[in-house]
């Protein structure tokens, strides 16, 4: 790793951003780099490699159309996101990375060398394509670029220097890159078709070491009111290095699901120090599979109804 890169995984390390990243078929310096600065565990909240086709349909829950290809990496880019979402705390700053490439490899390949990097966060995904010259790098090489161009990405979505020479071949090799940018409608789409799992709401970005553990109250909050904040507080002032949170469904176990507009109207009564997150999971059970080692806060009457049942 040279003085470059060095210094980008170091303003990498000290911005808010956290990821999951999942990688396949290259770039597999990136995840030595990355590790080897120190602070990396305020970046890299988990790392997979997929070198067998099975872990790779684990993953995506399906057999990818194709391995290596723009869709599967933004299939991949975001079932880390989720992962990131569930692993960290409320109102932190996530990403989930995607990396899928076919590289120089013995037995020669037959078709080109390429590789495709996603990056989603909850408001945008940013995709880069890259399709090697041929021959001009061993294999050692090509990972080395496409490591390179991994970090790149990841520091674009953390906002910080990414000025690491990828040394193309000059009119044989060019990046291609895209931005696309989710409005909040848009957003809240994606969670009430289940392709994300969870939307944060908040105007204020916890660090790492905001709080040890989530307390969450779930709720309609319709309105959001006094008794809502004291028990939370009560709650929170119970459990150590608690973060206090709270939860809306979107999907109701015995009612219709909330339309957008009825989302944004309750969500817009989180924006003053706040936390709230916005799931699709009625049941309690399934809160507790996205909010691991989390405490719940509930009512006497939701008590009562959850003891009935």
């Amino acid at each position: 790793m040279d003085s470059v890169v060095r210094a980008v995984i170091e303003a990498i390390h000290s911005s808010p951003t956290r990821a999951v990243l999942c990688l396949s078929g290259g770039a597999s310096q990136a995840l030595g780099w990355l590790l080897s600065v120190p602070r990396a565990s305020s970046t890299v909240l988990e790392a997979t490699f997929m070198y067998s086709r099975a872990s790779m349909v684990q993953l995506l829950g399906k057999v990818p159309t194709q391995s290596v290809c723009r869709e599967t990496a933004d299939e991949i880019a975001l079932e880390a996101y989720n992962r990131a979402l569930e692993l960290s705390m409320p109102g932190m700053q996530v990403a989930g990375i995607g990396f899928t490439g076919v590289l120089a490899s013995i037995p020669p390949k037959r078709g080109d060398h390429r590789c495709f990097v996603s990056a989603r966060t909850q408001n945008g995904l940013w995709q880069y394509d890259l399709t090697l010259a041929k021959g001009h790098r061993d294999r050692y090489g090509e990972d080395y670029l496409t490591s390179c161009l991994l970090v790149k990405t990841l520091a674009n979505v953390c906002g910080t220097i990414d000025d690491i020479p990828l040394d193309l071949k000059e009119g044989i090799e060019k990046l291609r890159e895209t931005k696309l940018v989710y409005s909040e409608e848009e957003q809240l789409q994606q969670l009430l078709s289940g392709k994300i799992c969870m939307i944060n709401f908040s105007d204020r970005v916890n660090s790492p070491t905001s709080g040890t553990r989530r307390v969450v109250l779930s709720g309609s909050f319709n309105p959001l009111h006094d008794g809502h904040v004291k028990l939370l507080d009560a709650a929170c002032s119970l459990r150590e290095g608690g973060l206090p949170c709270y939860e809306l469904s979107a999907i109701n176990a015995d009612k219709p699901p909330l339309g957008l507009t009825d989302i944004k109207e309750r969500s817009n009564q989180f924006r003053s120090g706040n936390t709230l997150v916005v799931t699709n999971q009625p049941y309690f059970f399934k809160k507790a599979e996205l909010f691991p080692d989390s405490t719940f806060v509930v009512g006497a009457d939701t008590a009562l109804r959850l003891l009935d049942e």
